[in-house]
């Protein structure tokens, strides 16, 4: 799970062509991610003194999720993946009193972890554009369940799936409220967050 790939999981690279071909008597073919994949989320400064706070790297250290792929039909093909809130954590700057702080504030008071234990993506509709695919999917964060785009990049071996994304959502559309502190709340995380995501998926036996 400590692995340096620079994002975590989203395993869709199930309309590959080459996956096809390998397949071509299966109704569907499963995979399940693997410690290799990793989830990172990325937060901004805000506020009047932003720039005397700092950009912090969030990462999952635990996840699961599931790929089925239907080769002969690949808009019939799914994924769902699940992290458990209270496996963030604060990666950046490196680990002091004041980041295990932030952690412990993000998990209590930001993602109230102990109310909503689980984040979840899983996909709606997948279409394919080139070497790229089209996802619609849904994202549930801090118990609210919004639809989100995303643009997904995608390798494929012959056992096993890579597939990598980027998007960002306004925290405020979950209801998290952003957290502020310092002198009268002058330090702050910017609402938007990005999302970081790289997916190692294997077939399952």
């Amino acid at each position: 799970m400590r692995n340096e790939w620079p994002v975590l999981f989203l395993a869709v690279a199930f309309l590959s062509r080459d996956l096809r071909a390998q397949s071509p008597g299966r109704d569907s073919v499963v995979y399940d991610l693997v410690a290799a994949s990793q989830f990172q989320v990325r937060t901004a400064k805000a506020g009047l003194l932003g720039f005397a706070g700092h950009e912090h790297v969030i990462r999952a250290n635990s996840f699961a999720g599931r790929v089925v792929f239907y080769p002969n039909d690949p808009s019939a093909s799914h994924f769902a993946i699940t992290v458990p809130a209270e496996s963030l954590e604060v990666l950046t700057p490196p680990d002091t009193a004041e980041i295990r702080k932030v952690t412990a504030v993000m998990r209590q008071d930001v993602l109230e972890v102990a109310r909503f234990p689980e984040i979840a993506l899983a996909s709606l509709a997948v279409q394919s554009d080139g070497d790229t695919l089209r996802i619609r999917a849904a994202l549930t964060l801090h118990g609210r369940t919004r639809e989100v785009p995303l643009f997904v990049r995608a390798v494929i071996g012959a056992d096993t799936l890579r597939a990598s994304t980027t998007f960002a959502v306004n925290q405020t559309d979950f209801g998290i409220k952003p957290y502020r502190g310092g002198p009268g709340g002058t330090v702050r995380v910017a609402d938007r967050v990005t999302f970081l995501i790289a997916a190692v998926a294997v077939r399952h036996q």
